[in-house]
């Protein structure tokens, strides 16, 4: 799934994003509401990741997810 796909259907992937990043609240996931630079920035101060990191994460999440 792409990721326009997964902004489509945000409801269903907060909860597989939580999975992977319980650190994650609903308010961030509800302010986020789907975008991608929006996940990557809250990801990266959460955790404290680097740029690079969150993007080699986010990648990867995406790729292994099975829809």
């Amino acid at each position: 799934m792409n990721w326009d796909q997964m902004e489509g259907k945000w409801e269903q992937v907060k909860g597989r994003i939580k999975e992977k990043w319980g650190d994650l609240t609903d308010d961030d996931l509800t302010m986020i509401n789907g975008k991608r630079d929006q996940l990557a920035g809250r990801i990266q101060e959460r955790y404290g990741y680097s740029k690079e990191r969150v993007e080699d994460e986010l990648s990867a999440w995406e790729r292994d997810t099975r829809w």
